[in-house]
């Protein structure tokens, strides 16, 4: 038994062994605490330097990204020393096989420098409503290679950087929240257009998210069975689609109250009595 402890071979596998565990291990480790510092890094400059909250976790999760990728490439060099093979021959023969594939990576390259020039001129950031490669939702993530794009069906998209050829990010500036409600021929227009506009202030002093309006613009449409009464309000970023909702169900309920009738389409069957 002394024998099998004293053999070098099972000496050296031992120590390869616990060398490989301490190389995952610290990987592990270091991965928490430098999880842990850049984020606490960025938390203080939201703080101090008053940052904008999304472009804080646009950043950060780049950084995390970033961080992850250094720290496992140190991981495999350590492996690598660990096995006793030359590091410096074998990073020259990746240096080369990374030359010769290189012309066949050059969808990876337009990934990450597109992705560097969308961070750096600031066309979206985390939490942003977009639409990019034809698709809508919220950027949860802005990676080296990909962006994730949350649908509003709980869909999660990833998206190579290098199909974002445009950007349409709803998120900058105060969004349109707008409705028509349609009344009757027979009714009064001006008479309406008071009590909607009654309607739109007292929605306005309960909602925070509204930010300028309602108001009542006027006759937008007549069509073949009602006049379409516009309404406009601005709201807070992703805020609209709530605000079109109360805003048709506060002028549904002041237009039922004034007696203001809201024509329905009606279809009047005449039978046929030459038919047996």
């Amino acid at each position: 038994m002394d024998d099998f402890f004293t053999n070098p071979y099972v000496t050296t596998t031992f120590m390869i062994v616990g060398q490989l565990l301490l190389a995952i291990v610290g990987y592990f480790i270091f991965r928490a605490i430098g999880g842990s510092l850049i984020k606490r890094t960025f938390q203080k400059m939201k703080e101090r330097r008053k940052m904008n909250n999304n472009r804080a976790q646009t950043l950060e999760k780049l950084t995390l990204n970033v961080f992850s990728y250094t720290l496992l490439f140190i991981v495999v060099v350590a492996v690598i020393d660990i096995f006793g093979l030359p590091i410096g021959p074998i990073l020259a023969s990746a240096g080369v096989v990374g030359l010769a594939i290189g012309f066949g990576a050059q969808d990876l390259v337009s990934d990450v420098v597109t992705g560097f020039f969308l961070l750096l001129e600031k066309q979206l950031d985390v939490e942003d409503y977009v639409t990019i490669a034809e698709l809508d939702g919220i950027v949860e993530e802005v990676g080296l290679r990909t962006t994730h794009l949350r649908a509003f069906d709980g869909t999660l998209h990833f998206i190579p950087n290098r199909n974002i050829t445009n950007v349409s990010n709803h998120s900058r500036g105060s969004m349109e929240a707008l409705v028509d409600i349609g009344i009757s021929f027979n009714e009064n227009i001006s008479e309406a257009m008071k009590v909607l506009q009654e309607a739109c202030d007292r929605l306005a002093e309960e909602e925070d998210a509204i930010l300028e309006g309602p108001d009542v613009l006027g006759v937008g449409s007549i069509d073949e069975y009602d006049v379409k009464i516009r309404i406009l309000a601005y709201t807070e970023n992703l805020q609209q689609w709530g605000i079109q909702r109360k805003l048709l169900q506060a002028s549904k309920e002041a237009l039922d109250e004034a007696g203001i009738e809201i024509p329905v389409p009606q279809q009047v069957y005449v039978p046929d009595n030459n038919n047996n």
